[in-house]
């Protein structure tokens, strides 16, 4: 089966028991396989993964690949408007990277580097930031697309 380069996927921050790894782990989601993995001790380790700061009022998407890897190409007033954007956004410059995508919002759109200096674009559709079960829980169902090749580039759909 071809490896995805684009589709929409929700994270989130839920802890879970892993038989494998005897350890609890988190998903991310890894865009050079376009799937949820887990993190640590997961093979591939995630791109990304989501957090809050504690306060509930912002989410924020990390990475453990040692760059500055995120740029925020966007912020929409709505649905459609973000769509338009995310759809015309076939190419970038070098941009100037942030450790973190911080107060992460629906109609948003970021570029993200990989470790591999491949790129993503994702537009967040929707967010959750709540406490469930005593817990802090964050969620975000973003639509992406990854450009597997390394150039500047974003792939057709």
């Amino acid at each position: 089966n071809p490896i995805p380069v684009s589709g929409i996927t929700s994270i989130n921050n839920n802890l879970e028991w892993s038989e494998n790894f005897q350890t609890w782990v988190i998903k991310g989601f890894l865009f050079s396989e376009g799937k949820l993995v887990t993190d640590p001790p997961g093979t591939p380790k995630p791109d990304i993964t989501i957090s809050n700061d504690g306060t509930l009022e912002n989410l924020i998407l990390q990475t453990n690949n040692y760059h500055d890897s995120f740029y925020k190409a966007g912020e929409y007033i709505d649905a459609t408007s973000a769509e338009q954007a995310f759809e015309a956004l076939t190419s970038f410059t070098f941009p100037p990277w942030e450790s973190w995508a911080f107060s992460i919002k629906p109609n948003q759109i970021w570029i993200f580097r990989t470790s591999a200096e491949k790129f993503a674009k994702f537009r967040i559709i929707s967010t959750i930031s709540e406490v469930r079960e005593t817990k802090d829980y964050a969620e975000c169902t973003f639509e992406w697309v990854y450009q597997p090749d390394g150039s500047l580039t974003f792939p057709g759909k």
